[in-house]
């Protein structure tokens, strides 16, 4: 990886941590045990401060029973794009792994997973899916253009995109050889 991604903002944990604490009935000292984290450090991360690693935040998540996208997954937006090397990421103290949440499933979904070859020349256009469908792209090659008709959006490698599927919507290669995986979840 020639640069590294950006942090996750303190904001989105924050708020996490608030609502999932709030939810558990949990005091601020309750959870800092159970997560085995000073009560200070839990207070900092409720406030927005501090740089928490990747184990703290896991322990936090066990500690309050909820997977660790709900304390890191930021707030979801009709039409949600993440560039290659831009997405929200959180790093291990005890290697050199980084990993970025593009999007978590939520209860009771249903995901169909695709791997797309398109080539340019023609408009792939796609009638409304069920509804409650949720379409992810990840692009592994070339270029696409892709996303509700009236709202595409130019992708090119490693760059996320997440929209409606129950919209018309419609996916146009940028470039020879394009490869993209494909997500589609159901509710």
């Amino acid at each position: 990886m020639s640069e590294v991604p950006a942090r996750l903002p303190m904001e989105w944990i924050a708020g996490s941590l608030k609502r999932e604490r709030a939810r558990a009935g949990l005091s601020l000292s309750e959870l800092a045990k159970r997560a085995g984290i000073a009560k200070s450090t839990l207070s900092q991360l409720e406030a927005a401060g501090g740089n928490p690693s990747m184990e703290t935040i896991w322990a936090l998540a066990v500690a309050l029973g909820v997977p660790f996208s709900a304390l890191v997954e930021p707030p979801a937006p009709a039409v949600q794009v993440i560039r290659a090397g831009q997405g929200p990421t959180v790093h291990s103290e005890q290697s050199s792994y980084l990993a970025s949440l593009l999007s978590a499933c939520p209860p009771g979904a249903r995901r169909d997973i695709y791997y797309v070859w398109l080539e340019p020349g023609s408009v792939r256009d796609s009638a409304p899916h069920i509804p409650g469908t949720t379409e992810h792209i990840v692009v592994a090659e070339g270029g696409v253009k892709a996303g509700p008709l009236g709202q595409e959006v130019e992708l090119g490698p490693g760059d996320y995109l997440s929209y409606r599927g129950d919209v018309p919507h419609a996916y146009e290669a940028l470039a020879g050889g394009t490869k993209f995986v494909l997500i589609m979840q159901h509710r």
